[in-house]
């Protein structure tokens, strides 16, 4: 396994030797806040150096439940939000739930527990998140459309407030391509959001977490369409990130920049090895835009390969 040991300017993709669902947060404070699914808690690391997000001070919150999964830290409106999946030791329960912290620290303060997050429907649902744009809210998971665990699809629903849901859920993807349908049940999950002139680009996981073929495909819509009209999103037919230069499984991933705010990186979680499954480490590295506007992830950066820091971080490393 490579670890970090390259040259100070320079450091190798594997950031968090253990750990899957990573979700990224650059604050307005310069530092970024970072989590993973652990599983029994909910753990945010904080760092100035995105290249060390996993070796940052931490802090612990324990809520309720059992199999607490995909968590992710948002700052809206002056508060913090936590978004995170949790059941009663029942996967068929899986539901989404919210934590508050109106502190200006999430490090300080009190975390509230806000309840469940859910449409009328109250279906089975994970790995939520939230579009903040034009001063409104959206919500957006992955879920099953009854009761059976066949299949995964994304869903999008207009928001009253950071724990409140507003609108009937609208799917948005349901796995229809070979790549998104070969393993049982059949995977969308993991929305992550991109948005840049006026497109945005909804990034999600496709295939089994489990297996090696998990991989990143695209939705996307335009700023000024209806978000709640399935018509106004396209998705791709092919992959955007896949299995290649002797890693497997790259997704669930995260978005974010350097410090000085001049780069994009994506952060995302692989398989330790060929046929590993369930278990993983998580990895980053840079990205860019297609001429058409789509983000541009290339391939898995290979583990023997040093990478220049990100963009920032040797001011940080003289101070």
């Amino acid at each position: 396994m490579q670890v970090n040991t390259a040259a100070q300017d320079s450091f190798y993709s594997l950031v968090v030797e253990d750990g899957a669902d990573p979700w990224v947060y650059k604050h307005t404070d310069g530092y970024y806040y970072f989590t993973k699914t652990t599983g029994n808690n909910i753990t945010i690391w904080k760092s100035e150096r995105l290249s060390t997000i996993g070796s940052g001070r931490s802090c612990m919150i324990q809520p309720e439940g059992c199999n607490l999964w995909a968590p992710e830290l948002h700052y809206i409106a002056g508060a913090w939000y936590i978004y995170y999946a949790r059941d009663d030791g029942d996967n068929a329960n899986h539901r989404m739930y919210v934590l508050e912290n109106r502190s200006p620290d999430p490090f300080a303060g009190s975390w509230e527990d806000k309840g469940q997050i859910t449409d009328a429907s109250n279906k089975w649902a994970i790995d939520g998140t939230v579009l903040q744009l034009n001063k409104q809210l959206y919500f957006l998971w992955s879920g099953w459309e009854g009761d059976e665990n066949i299949r995964q699809n994304l869903y999008i629903a207009a928001m009253q407030n950071p724990w409140t849901i507003a609108s009937p859920r609208v799917e948005l993807a349901r796995p229809t391509y070979a790549w998104e349908t070969n393993h049982h049940p059949h995977v969308n999950e993991g929305p992550q959001l991109l948005i840049r002139n006026g497109q945005i680009h909804l990034v999600y996981s496709a295939s089994g977490s489990w297996t090696d073929d998990y991989c990143l495909g695209l939705i996307t819509a335009s700023e000024a369409s209806d978000l709640l009209n399935p018509a106004s999103w396209t998705k791709q037919s092919q992959p955007i990130f896949q299995a290649g230069n002797g890693l497997y499984g790259p997704g669930h991933a995260s978005f974010t920049v350097s410090p000085d705010g001049t780069e994009e990186w994506i952060v995302y979680h692989t398989a330790k090895h060929e046929g590993a499954g369930w278990k993983r480490e998580i990895r980053m590295q840079r990205f860019s835009w297609h001429d058409d506007g789509t983000p541009k992830l290339g391939a898995p950066v290979a583990a023997d390969q040093a990478m220049p820091l990100p963009s920032g971080e040797q001011a940080l490393l003289r101070n």
